[in-house]
């Protein structure tokens, strides 16, 4: 099966959180689930179920595939450190997303598009995967020929979301430079999220 293509809204009903932290996903009625008729279809809770919400809300936000996602799990807990920990250092450090957290994009949907077109460049080098693992100390910039474009698309992001301190966003020069490794604490997303219940799953 594909990656989805779908109304990315119906994603947000479907697991009852706002998979984006735009005003359309954050001021939806997401209570009801998806549908006209969404309470009422809603059967009892299971554990199984809490479980799955809690994995696609994570999956939703970074836009991963099921395949994808597992991956990460089987690296996560390959380390001595906390799974879970870890499991949230691995999204985090994605280009794709460190694009989006820099206020560069609006939407994770956009910053992938961005690294997928290949204006994205780590360290001087063009990069084209969304998945690539940031490291402390790369810089990320972008191909002089579009940032025009990516600074026009900038600005129409929100400027006031808060950029993590992890990283540092020259707006002007439109470069990020990844300075050190994301802690749980400065892991911001728009629903809360139960970790264990992730690793369970």
């Amino acid at each position: 099966m594909g990656r989805y293509t779908g109304p990315k809204l119906k994603r947000s009903k479907r697991v009852r959180a706002p998979i984006s932290d735009t005003t359309k996903h954050m001021k939806a009625e997401l209570e009801n689930g998806p549908g006209v008729h969404g309470a009422r279809r809603r059967g009892k809770s299971t554990i199984y179920g809490d479980r799955l919400r809690e994995k696609q809300k994570l999956a939703f936000f970074y836009h991963v595939g099921d395949r994808q996602f597992r991956r990460y799990m089987a690296e996560a807990e390959r380390v001595k450190t906390n799974t879970a920990h870890k499991l949230n250092e691995l999204l985090e450090r994605r280009l794709d997303n460190v694009v989006r957290r820099a206020a560069l994009a609006r939407t994770i949907w956009q910053a992938r598009q961005l690294v997928a077109h290949g204006h994205v460049q780590v360290n001087g080098h063009r990069v084209d995967r969304p998945s690539c693992q940031v490291d402390p100390g790369d810089v990320i910039t972008f191909r002089p020929k579009k940032k025009e474009a990516i600074k026009a698309m900038a600005e129409s992001a929100d400027t006031n979301s808060i950029v993590p301190s992890w990283i540092e966003v020259n707006r002007d020069e439109l470069s990020i430079k990844v300075t050190r490794l994301p802690t749980p604490e400065e892991i911001f997303r728009p629903f809360e999220t139960n970790l264990q219940l992730v690793v369970e799953f």
